[in-house]
């Protein structure tokens, strides 16, 4: 005889016959039933992932969507620096798959802290390096890189060889002028800048791409420091050479730095798109993280007067106002970056309005929802906003709303083994011998929007729920690249509004 007993949501089946009932029979019926329970009140807050497709490859496997030709100006494609679609990624290697994560994180750490420290107007070029200890090196992986054309109006500038990830006629219509640099994108950076010869090891590091050398282009000139561009510069002035050249430095939050001349020259985002007279740094000397990556240096978006945005907004008015990118869901994909006005159709957005703050990108983020349910958290934990950063890893959320969505998620993730934290990760499982899981469905909603779906790929990072919390609800939140994967993220700089759209990569 035998009768089946309900408790929290697992079925303990007692035979009469028996004295105990097997445990790891009772604990496969308690994952049964928790599942069901959990998936069979709505399939579709549910989604069925393969954790194989979580994990990246050897080989880069390219665009999971075709590359659409739908923009009036420029179309690249983006790659992570670590993985095998990157110009940079050196065959066998296997950096991101498990060692560096734990730098990623630890680096991630000092991104976040040092975009807490610019919104609130306590930073600066003075900034102490986060790691007192000389031997500690924290490798950055963070983010995109994209292919850029420097140099080459007169002629004279060398040609690097181009790289299969920029060789799709679709995307780039044939070769680059001028010198070819694998550069990071970064949406917090104000001032562009690239590795320039002469570049001593001693003072600068191994990159993939020829180095790009100024005297070797009809069209490059340095500024004198009478200049605009040069007084400009702000806390990224550093005085004047004895020729009267410009100089810049920036010191970033993991205490990497670049110095050296501020130069102009033509920029090349495709063949047929080009910015003349563009104003970037000339580094003669750059130091830390960087040299993990191999690119050639970092492609400004910020705010700032001296980014690709503001330059190309001031010479071309708001058609050049906008760009956009698109992180694919593992490093084993392409992305894309665009500068300028995409044709789709806005309705294909969810659109929200940028805060006007005069640093950073901000949106106002009003809820969350995980598995389709809304989360029980008071709007005025939002009210500081949240800062989109195309270079941190983690979005962190004020302290009452990342407790909400951890113990939401939790209960719906019951079914799996929990693993122990790792870093600021404190959600972590054990997925060893599963196949596919049930993962519930995160949706961020931002103001004036539905909400956007996250992608599986931006739910977990390394097998955790890939949130952190700020540590204080008054602080503004940050919405990390991972959480955006596979999403085209579109700033209409101008217009005041960010656009999400699902599935563009």
């Amino acid at each position: 005889m035998m009768k089946a007993l309900v408790q929290r949501g697992c079925v303990a089946v007692q035979y009469k016959s028996l004295a105990m009932v097997s445990a790891v029979r009772l604990l496969f019926l308690c994952i049964a039933t928790s599942l069901v329970a959990h998936a069979g009140a709505d399939e579709l807050n549910y989604i069925v992932v393969e954790t194989s497709s979580l994990k990246p490859d050897a080989v880069c496997k390219g665009h999971r969507v075709h590359p659409s030709v739908n923009y009036t100006s420029s179309w690249t494609p983006l790659s992570n620096p670590h993985g095998p679609c990157s110009p940079s990624w050196e065959e066998g290697a296997d950096h991101i798959a498990s060692s560096m994560v734990d730098d990623m994180l630890r680096w991630d750490q000092h991104r976040a802290g040092y975009i807490q420290r610019k919104l609130s107007g306590n930073v600066s070029q003075e900034d102490v390096p986060v790691s007192n200890s000389k031997s500690t090196v924290v490798h950055n992986s963070g983010g995109g890189a994209a292919l850029f054309g420097v140099g080459g109006g007169g002629g004279t500038a060398g040609m690097a060889k181009v790289s299969a990830a920029a060789a799709d006629p679709a995307a780039t219509g044939g070769r680059l002028p001028g010198v070819s640099q694998l550069m990071l994108l970064d949406t917090a950076s104000d001032v562009a800048w690239v590795q320039c010869a002469p570049c001593p090891p001693s003072q600068c590091y191994p990159q993939t791409d020829v180095l790009y050398d100024p005297s070797r282009s009809g069209s490059s000139a340095p500024f004198s420091c009478s200049s605009t561009a040069c007084r400009q510069l702000g806390p990224y002035a550093n005085g004047c050479t004895s020729n009267n050249q410009c100089q810049y430095r920036v010191l970033y939050p993991d205490g990497s730095t670049t110095s050296g001349t501020l130069i102009s020259d033509v920029l090349s985002l495709t063949p047929t798109s080009q910015v003349p007279m563009f104003e970037f740094g000339c580094s003669h000397a750059a130091r830390g993280s960087f040299s993990s990556s191999k690119t050639a240096g970092i492609m400004a978006l910020g705010r700032g007067k001296q980014s690709l945005v503001s330059q190309t907004t001031t010479e071309y008015g708001q058609v050049f106002s906008k760009f956009s990118y698109c992180f694919p869901p593992t490093t084993s994909h392409q992305g894309f970056f665009v500068l300028g006005v995409p044709w789709m159709a806005s309705f294909r957005y969810a659109v929200t309005p940028l805060l006007k703050t005069p640093m950073l990108y901000q949106v106002r983020l009003v809820a969350i929802h995980v598995a389709g349910q809304r989360l029980n958290v008071p709007p005025a934990v939002f009210a500081a906003g949240a800062a989109i950063d195309s270079r941190t890893v983690i979005t962190r959320l004020p302290p009452t709303a990342y407790q909400a969505l951890r113990a939401a998620f939790r209960d719906r993730m019951r079914m799996y083994r929990p693993a122990p934290p790792n870093g600021q990760l404190d959600t972590c499982y054990d997925f060893t011998g599963v196949s596919s899981i049930m993962l519930p469905t995160i949706s961020l909603v931002f103001d004036r929007t539905a909400g956007v779906e996250l992608d599986p790929s931006g739910v977990l990072f390394g097998n955790c729920l890939a949130f952190a919390s700020t540590g204080d609800d008054s602080a503004t939140g940050i919405i990390g690249f991972v959480q955006l994967q596979t999403i085209e993220v579109l700033y209409n700089v101008a217009g005041g509004t960010v656009g999400f759209r699902r599935g563009a990569c």
